[in-house]
């Protein structure tokens, strides 16, 4: 099995929270992140399963599994929300996402299935973000390795997590065209 990284490890978390917000910007994240499931489908239905599991880049995702990676993140946040809203400044462990990506075998899994993978998990999600009261997205938990993080500053993150991956993707996907 052949094991791809993203980069180098987040060494100051500020720094990613920083680069994640210039990303949103000034736009709505409830209104990205609702768009986000029909942008990953348009991106499926535009190119071949061999384009989207192709590696542009040795030691990187391949657009598939980048699609893979926005499913287990959305599965780890929708957790996350639901332990801040649920307990007291709960711990929040960190993952290593590489390790996830490469143990399920996103990139021999078919597109489609974890867009709508995906898109199960974001409609879920949703549902429970829109019934979080102002008060509540003050609630904060504890990250292994971001520190102190508020419901309030997880939305927007999630939202320009979203948009930087939705970006990777479609760059790797101009080198892979590129270079057919």
């Amino acid at each position: 099995m052949t094991t791809a990284t993203t980069g180098t490890w987040i060494t100051d978390p500020n720094a990613y929270r920083r680069r994640l917000a210039e990303l949103l910007g000034d736009r709505d994240p409830m209104t990205v992140m609702s768009e986000t499931a029909n942008t990953l489908a348009g991106i499926v239905a535009r190119h071949t399963t061999a384009q989207l599991r192709s590696r542009p880049f040795e030691g990187k995702w391949t657009p598939n599994e980048v699609i893979g990676h926005l499913t287990d993140s959305e599965w780890t946040y929708g957790y996350r929300l639901r332990l801040i809203l649920s307990e007291d400044e709960p711990a929040i462990i960190g993952t290593d996402q590489d390790r996830w990506v490469a143990a399920q075998r996103f990139n021999e899994r078919e597109p489609a299935e974890l867009v709508a993978m995906f898109r199960s998990l974001r409609e879920l999600n949703l549902a429970a973000w829109k019934n979080v009261t102002p008060g509540e997205m003050t609630r904060i938990g504890q990250h292994s390795q971001r520190g102190e993080e508020s419901l309030a500053q997880m939305f927007r993150m999630l939202a320009g997590h979203d948009l930087n991956h939705i970006d990777q993707i479609n760059r790797y996907l101009d080198v892979i065209k590129g270079s057919a």
